[in-house]
């Protein structure tokens, strides 16, 4: 399993539950690496989507405590959730929020692609520093582009310590 997501400089993820920053190169990557995979967030990002509806072309895993509708797969919690992600390969799987999904699945996650801005977006939710946290090594670190006026990194996390959900 992996986790993708954007984050300021601070290790911000959002505000007002929402992205802080416009970057079609991001959504671009974003939309390339999880299309035709599994998707697994908790109901506030569902909801933050256009119309509150799944992504298309993906298999949306929601942890809600309730039913989230149609075109979605709802688990409860996470045993629930584990027993779910079991019938995917690995890394058919991408956590793609909000904050205590991410702070809840990345220690399973064997890789983190994160998309780091050069800017301060005023966040309100954070996901944890993996610069500060020694069981992720930062493994690439790719030049800095501009995206919509941001300085934008991609850069990917490697897992030393990945726990197990069964597989």
């Amino acid at each position: 399993m992996r986790a993708i997501f954007h984050c300021d400089k601070k290790w911000g993820i959002g505000r007002g539950n929402d992205l802080m920053f416009t970057l079609p190169a991001d959504m671009k990557f974003f939309r390339e690496t999880t299309k035709g995979k599994v998707v697994v967030m908790g109901r506030n990002t569902l909801l933050s989507f256009p119309n509150g509806k799944p992504l298309k072309n993906r298999v949306n895993v929601v942890l809600s405590p309730e039913d989230m509708g149609e075109g979605v797969v709802t688990v409860h919690d996470l045993d629930e959730l584990f027993s779910e992600l079991r019938k995917y390969p690995d890394e058919d799987i991408f956590v793609i929020g909000g904050a205590s999904v991410y702070k809840t699945l990345i220690p399973y996650c064997s890789q983190v692609l994160v998309t780091k801005v050069a800017a301060d977006g005023n966040a309100e939710t954070f996901v944890p520093d993996l610069d500060a946290d020694p069981d992720f090594t930062l493994t690439e670190e790719g030049d800095p582009i501009d995206d919509n006026g941001y300085s934008i990194r991609f850069c990917t996390y490697d897992n030393q310590n990945v726990l197990s959900y069964g597989k």
